[in-house]
């Protein structure tokens, strides 16, 4: 079962948050700011934050960017995870995965539908490794962010969680590139 081990340091992790959206602004970002919040709750650092309109390309570019930054270790993307023409986040992302987690978005459908029932179908919440970044894509209400925060994205940021945790594994992450390897689609 998991615990945490109290043993072990917290290691603060270094997150940018990525609202997407065509009518917000940062002033009135409500799932933007309750990532935010829970993030410096958590002890950890929010390294960048920002707003794009729900463009593939302006979603890739700014994803593409902090992962390369070596400042950022997360990226949380909110918005964009429904059926709506705009909504175009997970296509602009998933291509970018190198590796998916596909249980990231299993968890959280678990999650949403003891909270909303069958409307948890109507997000495509999805996540993967992106050079070497964890990439969580969450749908653009607090209610979403709080429960993907809350329920997963916490705790796997979290040294101390056992039986494992996302933090311990992070050094490993582009270890296929440095021995001369090329990632896997």
């Amino acid at each position: 079962m998991a615990k945490l081990d109290e043993s072990r340091p917290f290691i603060p992790v270094r997150i940018a948050v990525l609202t997407v959206s065509d009518t917000r602004s940062l002033a009135d970002d409500k799932s933007g700011q309750t990532l935010a919040d829970r993030i410096a709750q958590a002890g950890h650092t929010l390294a960048a934050r920002d707003i794009v309109t729900d463009d593939r390309d302006k979603i890739r570019d700014k994803v593409l960017g902090w992962s390369k930054d070596d400042n950022i270790d997360v990226v949380i993307t909110t918005g964009g995870t429904g059926f709506t023409g705009r909504d175009v986040t997970p296509e602009a992302l998933e291509p970018t995965f190198e590796k998916r987690m596909d249980g990231f978005s299993e968890v959280f459908h678990r999650i949403s539908y003891d909270k909303i029932g069958t409307s948890t179908i109507q997000s495509r919440a999805t996540g993967g490794v992106v050079n070497a970044t964890f990439v969580f894509v969450l749908p653009g209400s607090p209610g979403a962010c709080k429960d993907a925060w809350d329920g997963i994205i916490k705790a796997q940021l979290d040294y101390r969680h056992m039986p494992c945790n996302f933090v311990e594994i992070m050094p490993r992450l582009d270890e296929h590139l440095r021995r001369g390897g090329k990632p896997t689609s």
